[in-house]
């Protein structure tokens, strides 16, 4: 079985839990050796791990005729793709894009990131995806979150190969509840397009047959999973002070992810014993209003704003630390945790959460009740007791959820969409 997937990032060169998901679900999938995928991202980047899938940049495939020799075209795409695939794709340009603004080898630029003109990103990548489309031989299209709607709509079209879509958030999430008419008007038609949606929580399948008016029938839940810890991640060593306990929040600053919950649940804490510190790794446009929120409660000198992290950074900081917590408002799912719990960090997470349906060996509360999340910080902290226990059972409940049992899941749900296609 030959899939066509749509995504916008793939590590290691990520912004959030889109590329983690998208890397471990194919990793998973790859498994299966008669299941071959090609993964479509905006902007590849040339150290993508590409041993177990093939990856197309949209900014390498031509939507304007160029006459470039072999040459050009291998200094330019080279480190990445196969100079041969730029003139098999062109090939199949399919209408006159002149008008667009192309680069030397008749190529859109992408950011790779979500820029300012991010609908403009987006329409461009789907026009790219008709390209894509015409040219690649698959049997399924699969396309991950809001911003790859379009194009696999595009791809269905052109193709008539059956659609599904991947829900790893909706606008609801997002923006808690102020929805963006635009984003939503997307998302739906993505929705309303697609032979099968797959969400990431029960919680997420809810939100979008009730608020995307889906039929149930066609919505499924696959929860995500967590890729096992590479050599080198292991033999990090734990950089621990005994005489305090360290307690972090690893996320985007922003509403979503609930991070003045976080800060008033350490101003009770701080309250009780001075031994604690807390860490706010990210950043987001909340960041700002966090540093004063936490001024205000006078416990600047137990924070620490440590800034975007990622790969091997996130580790060592998770690594550190005697507690995690995730007060997110309304997480579709939320690897994080999973991730935490996995390098032996007792963990806290808000009830509002998707990852919540799958974790028992956590402690769970909800999301606005700082006073029972501040008790479960100060208890992990002062009980050594609760603290083995949720190290050790946590760590063995997370090994047990495995990207490759996900794989299987998603490949049932192909085989059944072909079935009925």
């Amino acid at each position: 079985m030959k899939v066509l997937m749509f995504g916008w990032e793939f590590p290691p060169h990520i912004l959030g839990g889109l590329g983690t998901a998208s890397y471990g679900l194919t990793k998973g999938m790859a498994i299966q050796n008669d299941l071959s995928i090609t993964f479509c991202i905006p902007k590849p980047w040339g150290d993508e791990d590409q041993s177990f899938l093939k990856i197309i940049g949209m900014n390498s495939t031509p939507v304007v005729w160029r006459d470039v020799n072999w040459e050009h075209v291998k200094s330019r795409v080279g480190t990445y793709m196969d100079p041969q695939l730029y003139y098999d794709l062109r090939d199949h340009i399919y209408a006159d894009f002149n008008y667009l603004y192309t680069n030397d080898l008749g190529c859109i630029e992408f950011s790779g990131k979500y820029p300012d003109n991010l609908y403009e990103e987006i329409n461009n990548y789907s026009i790219v995806a008709g390209v894509v489309a015409r040219q690649q031989q698959y049997d399924i299209i699969h396309s991950h979150d809001w911003l790859t709607y379009p194009a696999g709509i595009h791809a269905k079209q052109v193709s008539g190969k059956p659609l599904v879509i991947h829900v790893h958030a909706t606008d609801f999430d997002r923006s808690r509840g102020n929805v963006n008419p635009t984003v939503y008007a997307i998302e739906k038609n993505g929705m309303d397009q697609a032979d099968h949606i797959m969400c990431v929580s029960e919680l997420t399948r809810q939100t979008v047959i009730h608020k995307y008016f889906q039929d149930p029938k066609k919505v499924s839940t696959v929860h995500n999973a967590v890729s096992p810890l590479s050599q080198d991640i292991i033999d990090i060593v734990p950089q621990k002070n005994p005489r305090e306990k360290i307690v972090t929040f690893l996320g985007r600053i922003t509403m979503q992810k609930g991070p003045e919950y976080f800060v008033e649940a350490a101003a009770l804490v701080l309250k009780k014993t001075k031994n604690v510190r807390f860490v706010m790794a990210g950043n987001g446009d909340m960041m700002n209003q966090m540093i004063r929120l936490v001024a205000q409660r006078g416990i600047a000198d137990r924070f620490h704003f440590p800034g975007f992290m990622k790969g091997h950074e996130v580790y060592e900081v998770l690594k550190a630390s005697d507690v995690y917590i995730m007060p997110s408002v309304s997480e579709p799912f939320g690897i994080s945790p999973l991730e935490a719990m996995q390098c032996s960090v007792p963990t806290i997470i808000s009830k509002q959460s998707g990852c919540a349906e799958i974790l028992e060996k956590c402690i769970k509360t909800d999301y606005w009740d700082i006073q029972a999340m501040a008790d479960a910080i100060y208890a992990i902290c002062t009980y050594p007791a609760l603290y083995e226990y949720l190290k050790v059972e946590g760590k063995r409940e997370v090994d047990e959820i495995k990207w490759e049992n996900v794989g299987h899941k998603v490949r049932r749900i192909y085989e059944d969409v072909l079935t009925k296609y």
